[in-house]
């Protein structure tokens, strides 16, 4: 039996972008769906369109380079935004892998899905963008020592992050605050 394999990329289950130089060139229909624009509309644009704010997509670029450098993947949970529809401008959770083609120059070429997480952990309380930054990797279990090394911020920062979180959450712990998260 022969497989179709652009009949595979069009009908996965989740959001599949084919890239270049941070724009998409290629995506399926989940992609479409779970950001409420036409296919049209997404080929061609850069994945900024798709992020809460510019800032937020020039440093999760700038974040994930090294680590695509290093080992070719690169995975995380974070706030995405839907750009069109009835839900236009709604941020949502979304987990987001991709591949580099080339580890020497990792936007030069990759292949990224998204997984619409809202079912599961819906976005509740306004967070700023570096407050999102910060409550994905506590999602993740990072200790704030390695958060502030992934952001390239000092560790207090960090605390200074989470204790904002914890209050507009209602949490008492680290731990609740995660599962708040978690859960919405």
């Amino acid at each position: 039996m022969k497989i179709d394999y652009r009949l595979a990329f069009d009908l996965a289950p989740i959001g599949l972008v084919l890239s270049r130089n941070r724009t998409m060139v290629d995506c399926n229909q989940r992609l479409c769906d779970m950001f409420g624009a036409p296919r049209e509309q997404l080929i061609g644009q850069s994945f900024q369109v798709l992020y809460p704010s510019a800032d937020e997509y020039e440093r999760t670029g700038a974040r994930i380079e090294p680590i695509l450098n290093a080992k070719g993947l690169y995975a995380d949970d974070r706030v995405m935004k839907r750009i069109d529809g009835r839900f236009k401008g709604e941020p949502f959770w979304c987990h987001v892998t991709g591949r580099a083609l080339n580890r020497e120059a990792p936007h030069e070429a990759g292949i990224w899905s998204f997984e619409d997480l809202s079912a599961h952990r819906p976005v509740r309380a306004e967070l700023t963008a570096r407050e999102r930054e910060v409550a994905a990797f506590l999602m993740d279990g990072m200790t704030s020592k390695e958060i502030g090394k992934a952001l390239a911020i000092s560790h207090r920062t960090v605390e200074i992050y989470r204790a904002k979180l914890m209050r507009k959450y209602k949490a008492s712990t680290t731990a609740d605050l995660v599962h708040k998260l978690l859960v919405g």
